[in-house]
């Protein structure tokens, strides 16, 4: 059932669900150049939702924007059925290990209760289709490849079949979303695809996540903190090689299948820490007296429950719909660093809450 949005479809309207977010944003950003596609992007605005992050697609024709929060099972129904999506894409989740350790009642009512939401919402507007209009949808769930848990140094990288195993509330949240789409499809045969994805990074990425948190900590002078012993392991894959393997699926990906997309990129935190510090190093030499900016990392106790390696077989995605990273991990860090030195005003809005103001209709937390 690939190939599925043939040339008959001249306009695909799509629901982004947490567009606002790091990569949902991204996919926007990266959508809406193209007016063959009509963007909904539904947020609730949380914490880590910014519509800063497209500031430059904002005033284009084919994107708008509702705050709505996925919980709300009666607004979503209603939203479906005056903006007649093709597609629903559901990036709209909490995302931070650490947070959901802290507090997973979040992650619950979000990932596994909004999700149930809109699948209910997805079926109650695709059961009254019909026709052209019925084959084409498609639900896109977007997942991490955290849900199957972790690997040990000599392990085979996940492949689409493999075993769940979450560790974290997060991850376990994200397992149970993912179960539910899939329930979906079994059971009331709603046209779902879902994807997991390894570690995202690039511009626009909330100040809070690793690469963020390394080069704002450097530029101020800083420790920088990496977890244990910093041998963990990692696929980095950078957030627009993500996005265009996302759209690849959603036009031709097969209903009912799951595609994993990695970036090709294992390297231990303390690597990766390295690959940054050394960027900064080039474009941004310090001055307050050191080496190199990794002379700044300090190792803080580990993580509990810390996953040891994630990794990824692209095989499939690349069998069969052609997809690869452009990205390699040097050239997609260069591209990140170089960004947030020049969109520092940026970093320090989300960081200081001045973002949440008031020209974007939100209180401030």
């Amino acid at each position: 059932m690939g190939l599925y949005l043939n040339q008959a479809m001249s306009v695909h309207r799509i629901i982004v669900t947490g567009g606002a977010g790091f990569i949902g944003s991204a996919y926007i950003r990266y959508l809406v150049k193209n007016a063959q596609y009509q963007i909904l992007n539904i947020d609730k605005l949380t914490y880590a939702g910014n519509l800063e992050s497209l500031d430059e697609v904002s005033s284009s024709e084919n994107y708008s924007f509702k705050k709505i929060d996925i919980c709300d099972l009666e607004t979503l129904k209603s939203v479906f059925i005056s903006f007649k999506p093709t597609i629903v894409v559901h990036f709209a989740a909490e995302s931070h290990v650490d947070r959901s350790i802290d507090n997973p009642a979040s992650f619950i009512n979000t990932n596994i209760v909004g999700t149930y939401n809109l699948l209910e919402a997805s079926y109650n507007y695709y059961s009254d289709l019909s026709g052209e209009e019925k084959n084409f949808f498609r639900f896109h769930h977007v997942s991490t490849d955290e849900v199957y848990g972790d690997l040990g140094l000599d392990d085979e990288p996940f492949t689409e079949n493999h075993c769940y195993a979450p560790s974290s509330p997060y991850s376990a949240s994200k397992a149970s979303s993912d179960h539910l789409v899939r329930a979906w499809y079994r059971t009331f045969k709603l046209p779902v695809i879902i994807s997991n994805c390894s570690n995202n990074y690039g511009p626009f990425q909330f100040p809070e996540k690793l690469i963020p948190v390394v080069i704002n900590n450097a530029l101020e002078g800083k420790k920088i903190p990496i977890y244990g012993n910093g041998q963990q392991i990692r696929d980095w894959l950078y957030v627009d090689d993500h996005v265009r393997a996302l759209l690849e699926i959603e036009l031709y990906g097969e209903v009912g299948q799951t595609y994993n997309i990695g970036g090709n990129s294992e390297l231990t935190n303390l690597d990766l820490v390295k690959q940054v510090c050394l960027s900064l190093d080039k474009l941004r030499p310090n001055t307050i007296s050191l080496a190199t900016y990794f002379d700044l990392v300090e190792f803080v106790q580990d993580r509990s429950g810390h996953d040891f390696r994630y990794a990824i077989d692209n095989t499939k995605i690349l069998k069969e719909l052609n997809w690869r990273p452009k990205e390699t991990i040097s050239s997609g860090i260069h591209k990140t660093v170089s960004w947030y030195l020049k969109n520092s005003a940026w970093t320090d809005r989300v960081k200081d809450g001045s973002y949440m103001g008031e020209r974007l209709g939100v209180l401030k937390n």
